[in-house]
């Protein structure tokens, strides 16, 4: 007990249960009573006296003293259950006494003792009353105008409780800043110094003695610039509690939330440099893509579905000069790759070497761009049609039967003029069906016996196992779709697939198909094998 305390009323509540005539005594906790409270005496039969007896609800009512274990309780009152209980029971109940308080309870209760400090401002007084309350505002530094200057967010805390400013820098992720989030230390800001020219730039501590006015909350207003300490923050923005601070303190409801964030610029249009000449453009502009150069993508559904699909023209060269009138090309177009290649074939005593013109290789359009060119597509390549091959100009005189049936089945890919041509050439290839009958005794003799010969073979090996294969095997080694092989790899093919060559009919027939010492023309050969 204190020195301010004689003596203790101790406040209870006393429990009878009807079930069992067992009682607990609870008493109410009292905050900072400093004695130990709560169960006084736990639910059980209490003794009443030496003898043996227990106490019953009749022994039970207002404004008598109740004696436990050496303890005496005075009872005041009872709730209305127990009062309705006990005058159902005939029992009279005494009229309910006042509760007595305790003093030093009480005397806890009155406000404590006033003290007037001679001071006009109190620190003590601020520090309780805004202690942890602080004005956060958001600001920016730019420092742009300067070399590799950035303008750069940061958070200011004014602390209410004793007017000191904090400066944190906001940093973001892969914003290549080193990661000091407080900029400056928790201190008081000075506003306006006594001798600002001398002052030295760096110290460790400024007193009272060398500042003239500090900064406080009144001088952060968002809106307008502030310097401290040299450096100029823009405040743009605050967060609510200073909102209402400023409303309620200074009367300001008005501060704005200004948008300092930058637009973004405009993405910058990668353009490509001058095409150099050097290989096709798509894979020239890998190189400016990455480092490390890759293939351009391929259109993989578009190669399988074309596989080994090529369309064959026949075409003449538009050229001055009269030894090139009689000159004759094939143009094959793959339809996987959209590659182009020409051949000529060889003419014997005409001067002129033939063989491979033109090897695969996509043939842009004249006239169109060099760093997007438009190139030759299969509707390009019609009957009369002029193909412009690198300044050399082919007109395009006869086609194949499978390139007939190809434009048929994809007429919308051509134009009418397109389509009237082959029409024509239809036309014209079916007249001349007749006289090419009536004039087949005057044909070149020896065409007549080549056809001879391989309506001859072709009886003898109508069975034989290489007729399903023996084109596609020769068409993968004539990758340029020429129609011919060497003898080397002529002889090696029909090794494979057991071409009986040492027969007699054979042997005449490849005589009849050699083109020079080096070449043959596989065409006439497989003919005799496949139909």
């Amino acid at each position: 007990m204190s020195t301010d305390e004689h003596y203790r009323i101790r406040q209870v509540h006393i429990y009878y249960y009807l079930e069992d005539d067992s009682m607990s005594v609870m008493e109410p906790l009292v905050e900072n009573s400093g004695i130990p409270q709560g169960k006084l005496i736990k639910r059980q039969r209490l003794p009443k006296n030496d003898r043996g007896d227990h106490y019953h609800w009749k022994d039970l009512n207002r404004g008598i003293n109740i004696t436990v274990y050496g303890r005496t309780f005075h009872v005041v009152d009872c709730d209305g259950f127990t009062q309705e209980f006990l005058e159902s029971q005939g029992i009279e109940l005494n009229p309910p006494g006042k509760m007595a308080l305790d003093p030093y309870t009480e005397l806890r209760k009155r406000p404590l003792h006033q003290y007037v400090t001679p001071s006009d401002f109190d620190q003590l007084k601020q520090f309780l009353t805004f202690d942890k309350q602080v004005l956060r505002f958001y600001a920016i530094w730019d420092d742009t105008d300067s070399m590799f200057g950035e303008c750069r967010k940061y958070i200011i805390h004014y602390y209410l409780m004793d007017d000191t400013v904090e400066i944190r820098e906001i940093h973001e992720r892969n914003d290549g800043h080193d990661p000091f989030p407080v900029l400056m230390n928790r201190q008081r800001m000075p506003k306006i110094l006594v001798d600002a020219k001398n002052f030295p730039k760096c110290v460790l501590e400024i007193s009272d003695q060398e500042v003239l006015e500090w900064y406080t909350a009144k001088d952060f207003i968002v809106g307008k610039p502030l310097t401290i300490l040299g450096r100029t923050f823009f405040i743009y923005d605050c967060d609510p509690f200073t909102r209402h601070y400023y409303k309620e303190k200074f009367g300001i409801s008005d501060l704005p939330c200004i948008d300092v964030s930058k637009k973004e610029q405009p993405p910058v249009k990668q353009e490509l440099p001058p095409y150099n000449g050097f290989g096709p453009v798509e894979d020239s502009a890998q190189n400016c893509f990455v480092l490390i150069p890759k293939a351009p993508k391929k259109d993989i559904i578009k190669m399988l579905m074309n596989e080994n699909k090529v369309l064959r023209f026949l075409a003449s060269l538009e050229s001055p000069y009269p030894e090139d009138k009689d000159r004759r090309f094939v143009f094959s177009y793959f339809l996987a790759t959209d590659m182009i290649s020409i051949f000529e074939p060889p003419v014997r005593n005409s001067g002129i070497i033939g063989g491979k013109y033109l090897g695969r290789t996509k043939v842009a359009k004249p006239h169109s761009p060099p760093g997007n060119p438009i190139y030759y597509s299969p509707s390009d390549f019609f009957i009369g049609a002029v193909i412009d091959v690198f300044g050399h100009r082919f007109i395009i005189l006869d086609t194949d039967d499978y390139v007939l049936r190809y434009m048929e089945s994809n007429a919308a890919q051509y134009s009418p003029e397109a389509l009237l041509s082959i029409q024509n050439h239809v036309q014209k290839r079916e007249a001349s069906a007749p006289k090419l009958e009536k004039k087949a005794t005057g044909v070149d003799p020896s065409m007549q016996e080549l056809e001879a010969l391989i309506d001859r073979i072709q009886k003898q090996v109508k069975d034989h196992p290489c007729r399903d294969n023996i084109r596609e095997a020769f068409q993968v080694y004539d990758k340029e779709a020429t129609g011919f092989v060497d003898k080397e790899v002529f002889f090696k093919i029909c090794s494979t697939l057991s071409v009986p060559v040492d027969d007699s009919l054979t042997k005449e027939l490849i005589r009849m198909c050699s083109h020079g010492e080096d070449k043959i023309n596989y065409y006439n050969f497989v003919r005799a094998f496949s139909n």
